[in-house]
């Protein structure tokens, strides 16, 4: 999967200010808002909290990737955020995470669409030297780069 088609240089956040972890979602929501993948972001941000209830999607290495499947989603698509401050995230490794990507899937599309881009994106963050580049990329450009040269 081609993770860089779904992915714009708006959802990209390089040094984002958030109070916790709700507050990274809903900001990055509303990015993905006004670059047209989602349509409704309460309906969004509520299916994205109540995964997280169900476990922590902070997967280790300062990297957290929480998903929501929702009707308020137009089409499918992907938001990263580089933290300002280092957050709690309750991860597997109990480290404070540091990047997120935010995973956006029209309900009817929920299946095997969502399970695609978490399968495309853990093979990419399991190698330290992705996740090194990305957390010191400098523009939101870079960071397409690398999404799109490591598909």
């Amino acid at each position: 999967m081609d993770l860089s088609t779904l992915i714009k240089e708006e959802t990209i956040s390089l040094s984002l200010e958030a109070t916790d972890k709700k507050d990274v979602i809903s900001k990055m929501a509303n990015k993905m808002a006004q670059a047209g993948y989602i349509s409704d972001v309460n309906l969004y941000t509520e299916a994205v909290f109540t995964r997280e209830e169900k476990g922590s999607t902070g997967i280790g290495f300062q990297v957290a990737i929480p998903h929501g499947k929702s009707k308020g989603v137009s089409k499918p698509g992907l938001a990263f955020a580089r933290l300002a401050q280092p957050t709690e995230w309750q991860s597997l490794d109990g480290q404070p995470v540091s990047m997120v990507f935010l995973i956006a899937v029209p309900e009817e599309q929920a299946g095997n669409e969502h399970l695609q881009i978490l399968a495309a994106l853990s093979r990419k963050l399991i190698h330290e030297e992705f996740r090194n580049q990305l957390m010191s990329a400098k523009t939101a450009q870079e960071v397409l780069s690398l999404i799109k040269t490591a598909s």
